[in-house]
């Protein structure tokens, strides 16, 4: 029998990646563009966590404009939303969403750099 595959996702805000009407457009050139170097930036953090022996992927599910209730939040900012999955097996039939977040933050120098792209310190949830 192949293993059960857990998902979680992930939400967080890049602070040097304008939104524009083209990112929420999954069919659009610059949706798919960003989402596959985010793709590649989640994939080599998620390998130096305590998850990579099980992490199969992320997928870009949305990319949001700036919720101006946070003030800190500016027209320049996007919001990110993916949804990640793990193999369950009997090694790693768990998934600690407190750990994960503990490690993302180390791994973006306290959640403020993710390869070529700013993050919002305030902005990383992750729910399993």
């Amino acid at each position: 029998t192949s293993p059960r595959t857990g998902k979680f996702t992930m939400n967080f805000t890049v602070t040097n990646l304008q939104y524009s009407n083209n990112l929420r457009n999954p069919y659009s050139a610059r949706f798919r563009a960003t989402a596959r170097v985010l793709t590649a930036l989640l994939d080599q953090l998620f390998k130096k966590t305590s998850i990579r022996s099980v992490y199969t992927g992320c997928k870009m599910i949305a990319f949001r404009y700036p919720n101006f209730l946070r003030p800190a939040q500016r027209i320049e900012d996007t919001g990110v939303d993916a949804v990640c999955t793990y193999k369950m097996d009997s090694t790693a039939s768990w998934f600690d969403q407190v750990i994960v977040y503990h490690e993302v933050s180390n791994e973006t120098n306290g959640i403020t750099n993710l390869g070529i792209y700013s993050l919002d310190q305030e902005s990383l949830y992750i729910n399993g």
